[in-house]
Formats: C-alpha cells, structure tokens, sequence
C-alpha cells in the first residue's frame, strides 16, 4: 500500500521550499503517455500522487497491459498547479515501474518459449508439476531493490508476469553460505527448522551439484542452484528429481542474453535482481491542456 506519508515525502523532495514554477493560474487536464513500446506499471502510484494533491484521476490504464508508444496511460484533471507539481513524480515512479515490468515480460517471454521448446524435463526424468503446482516456469525478483521503492518494484514485476519471490525476511527462510559456513549444512537446516513456522518455506543456497540432493534430504523446500552453470544447473535439477515436493531455483549472474539456456534446464524458478536492480525507465510524457 502507498501510505500519504509516502507521497508527502516523494513531493517535498521535488517541490522545495518556495516552488514559483509552478504557480500557474486556473484548471487544466493532462495525460500520461508512452514514448516507447512496453508494459505499465506503477500506475496505481501515479494515480495517488495526483489524488493526494486533489488532482482527479479521469482515466487509467490497467498495469500489466501491454503498450506501444502515443498509448495514454492515465488522464487527470485539476487546478494547474496541483496537476504540475504531481507531474515529475509521477512519470518518475510510473516510468520506473514500467521499465521494470517490460524487462520482466521480455524474461518470462524468453524463459517460457525456451522451455516450451525443451525435452529436457522429460529427460531428466522430471516431469513438470511432479515436483511443481505450477506448469510454467517462474521469473522471480529479489530484495535488491531500491529502499523505500519495494512495494512498487515488486508490483511491477507482477504486472510483467513475474513472481514477487520474498517480499521481506519474514516471508521465507533462505539458509545462505554464510549459514553454512557457521553451522554446516544440515546443522543450518535443522537450526532453522526449528525456528521456522510451519507455513514457512526453507529456500537452502548450495555452491555445488553434489549438495543439492544432500539440501533436500535434509529438509529444503526449495534448492537454489547459486552461480551454477546451464550444464551444471541440468545435473542437478536431474539429481532433485526423486524429491517429491521439492522445488529447484537457480540464480546467479543470470541475465536476459543466457535466461532461455537456465529455462532448458528443467527448473522450477529463475530468481534474477536484474529485474529490478538493472531495468531501464520505459520512457514516458505528460502532456497538458491537451
């Protein structure tokens, strides 16, 4: 949820002490309109901008839609310089927001046509939805996000077909190397089982094929394959394959250029902070009185 003392923040940033360029007389409209082909996003917090200044929203687009350039997005009406002083905020966000949900769509796309287009599952003896209530592979974004932009990072990777992964600490556990450093493996995942609720996954990191059976014998609800390459990733999706319920994840240094090789390998998710952390701005205007 965007809160008002988000948007107050937003807008003191960029409105000052003594705005005077913005001080124009009388009502006016304005639209928000793509210079670039994409996916919107971020909409829902372009649109509370301009709410909370009492700027009304007459018109909307739907995040997640896919858009050319001279699309509108969103249409508002108001005082002057309530509609010009929300203007730069919310292109920003909304600009922001799209440039992460096209990336997203550009990676789901690649990843699903690549598996769609692979027998490797069959091969391996790991047949999608054995191991997965999902048919489709899933794109999911990480915690490398911007502070205080999260909820709208992650709303934009929704909006490209992407999956949201954790959204904090809280949602899942995820035993990483410096865990096992401390406690060794299994000693981390008992440590951790423990503490965890029952509702809480445990997402275990291993470096190597040869401990990806050893996570999941000892109680990984999911084994993510870190820095692992396609062949490797492969070998070890295959070795999972005999742990009913278990999910295999990979990450790591995985880009759009390499995704549909990853995609190939049989596994259940692609975790990338590129998606959030790399996405350019889709390139947006707003347009007044027009």
């Amino acid at each position: 949820m965007i809160t008002d003392q988000q948007i107050d923040r937003w807008l003191r940033e960029d409105v000052g002490h003594h705005d005077v360029t913005n001080q124009v007389p009388g009502e006016t409209t304005g639209r928000l309109v793509a210079k670039a082909d994409g996916v919107a996003a971020g909409l829902e917090t372009a649109a509370a901008v301009f709410e909370y200044l009492g700027v009304a929203v007459t018109d909307q687009l739907e995040s997640g839609a896919r858009i050319e350039a001279g699309d509108e997005l969103l249409a508002v009406e108001g005082s002057a310089r309530d509609v010009l002083r929300g203007e730069r905020v919310a292109v920003n966000l909304a600009g922001h927001a799209s440039g992460i949900a096209t990336r997203t769509r550009r990676v789901v796309d690649e990843a699903r046509e690549a598996q769609r287009a692979s027998n490797t599952q069959a091969a391996a003896g790991r047949e999608r939805g054995v191991n997965s209530d999902f048919d489709d592979i899933r794109i999911a974004a990480t915690r490398k996000t911007t502070p205080g932009l999260r909820g709208l990072e992650k709303r934009a990777v929704v909006a490209g077909g992407g999956d949201t992964h954790r959204l904090d600490l809280s949602h899942m556990v995820m035993v990483k190397d410096n865990h096992i450093a401390e406690m060794g493996l299994e000693g981390a995942i008992e440590h951790f089982r423990e503490r965890a609720s029952f509702a809480t996954k445990l997402d275990v990191e291993v470096e190597s094929v040869e401990d990806a059976p050893r996570a999941a014998a000892a109680g990984a609800d999911i084994v993510l394959l870190d820095n692992m390459t396609p062949a490797e990733t492969r070998e070890a999706v295959s070795l999972l394959a005999e742990y009913e319920g278990v999910l295999a994840e990979a990450s790591g240094g995985i880009t759009l250029e390499c995704v549909a090789d990853y995609a190939a390998t049989g596994v259940d998710v692609i975790s990338m902070g590129s998606l959030t952390h790399s996405a350019p701005s889709l390139d947006l205007s707003f347009r007044t009185g027009v």
